[in-house]
């Protein structure tokens, strides 16, 4: 009991500061960075619910994105229909894509399964530059309509969207559900042999994952008021995994910490110039090789252990 308590009250005091951090230095410039690490955070958090808990890693999670920020563009400024509508519009169509992807594919052993999202991906990319005359091509589509007029709270509203889809998530890690996800990343075959649908599973989780990562495509498409084929980039994919990675792989909170930490980490080292792309490297490598089970989730654990007086 002691333990939930300790984790209720640091999750209470975490998102208590980040929702006050923009009150207390009234900056614009903090409000854009922090919206856009909160809307990584729902990336990050997606990734990690079916990738972190069952092992099988997802190159293409920019396809999900993609499809989330198009549908909200496409809405709201070709058929002209309430910037709102965008949020359940894209958790849909990212949900088509998943089962489109996932059903053939989740069945597939190694490394394809991976290999047939990254393919995925890079095609639909593919097909935004082709079909310019209705993607708009390179330049993506424009004018998107802002779901909240308000900077500060728009922010607050994407904040609120990532904190209730976190405990979402992790109560579905921690419940039977995520029992089975990560027994079937410890051994498939085992899981198969004692009756369990895996397929299904696997599936289920991906579709979970698609839908959270559309809804935050379309946060992202109203809060830059433009999506891009970009958005379908290998790069985009990259960066949430290595966010996952620095978090701490499996928690789903931890993801949240990756991607704040390396969002202001990015911003913090634009004044290296030239080298901060060097900077930002030698600090990812050392993370990932000293600490290979990531930063944030494992600090947090052992913070934790300490306040209760080492007990797990």
């Amino acid at each position: 009991m002691q333990l939930k308590n300790i984790d209720r009250g640091g999750a209470v005091l975490a998102i208590a500061v980040l929702a006050i951090l923009p009150l207390v230095f009234d900056s614009r410039y903090l409000i854009g960075v922090l919206t856009v690490a909160a809307i990584y955070g729902i990336w990050s958090v997606s990734w990690d619910f079916m990738s972190g808990l069952t092992g099988r890693e997802n190159f293409g999670h920019s396809l999900f994105i993609g499809v989330g920020a198009y549908t909200a563009g496409f809405l709201n400024t070709v058929w002209s229909m309430n910037a709102w509508w965008s949020l359940p519009a894209s958790v849909v169509m990212a949900v088509v894509f998943a089962l489109i992807m996932g059903i053939p594919t989740l069945r597939l052993k190694g490394p394809y399964f991976a290999l047939a999202m990254l393919s995925g991906a890079v095609i639909m990319q593919r097909l935004m530059l082709i079909f310019w005359e209705y993607t708009g091509g390179e330049e993506g589509i424009n004018g998107i309509e802002p779901l909240i007029r308000s900077p500060l709270h728009f922010y607050w509203f994407v904040l609120a969207v990532l904190v209730i889809t976190t405990v979402v998530l992790v109560a579905l890690a921690r419940s039977r559900w995520g029992l089975i996800l990560k027994a079937i990343r410890g051994d498939e075959a085992t899981c198969q042999s004692a009756g369990l649908n895996v397929t299904f599973y696997k599936i289920a989780s991906l579709v979970i994952s698609a839908g959270v990562a559309g809804m935050g495509g379309a946060l992202y498409a109203h809060y830059q008021l433009q999506v891009s084929p970009q958005l379908f980039a290998v790069v985009t994919s990259i960066t949430i995994i290595t966010m996952v990675y620095v978090g701490g792989m499996a928690s789903i909170y931890g993801a949240i910490g990756g991607a704040l930490l390396l969002t202001l980490m990015t911003e913090l080292l634009r004044n290296f110039g030239e080298w901060r792309l060097m900077v930002y490297s030698v600090a990812l490598i050392l993370i990932l090789f000293y600490l290979p089970q990531g930063l944030v989730a494992p600090t947090w654990e052992r913070l934790r252990r300490s306040l209760s007086g080492g007990r797990s």
